[in-house]
C-alpha cells in the first residue's frame, strides 16, 4: 500500500498528524486521544503494517 493512501485512509477515519520525526510520522486518534503511532516514511507500506497501524489507532482496516 502507499504511504499517501494510508495517510488519506487515516485523516478521514479521524485521525491527525502529531508531529514530525527524523524517520516517522506520529498520527494520533482525534475521537481516542489515548490511541497513537508511528508511520514510517517508506513510499511502500507493506498490507500487514497498515492493518496493525489502523487496530492501534483503534479504527478499520483500508480495502
Amino acid at each position: 500500500m502507499k504511504r499517501k493512501e494510508l495517510i488519506r485512509h487515516l485523516e478521514y477515519c479521524g485521525c491527525a498528524l502529531l508531529r514530525e520525526g527524523a524517520k516517522h510520522s506520529r498520527y494520533i486518534n482525534l475521537a481516542d486521544n489515548s490511541k497513537s503511532t508511528t508511520i514510517p516514511r517508506h513510499n511502500e507500506i507493506a498490507d500487514l503494517l497498515a492493518f496493525k497501524i489502523c487496530r492501534q489507532l483503534g479504527i478499520p482496516a483500508p480495502k
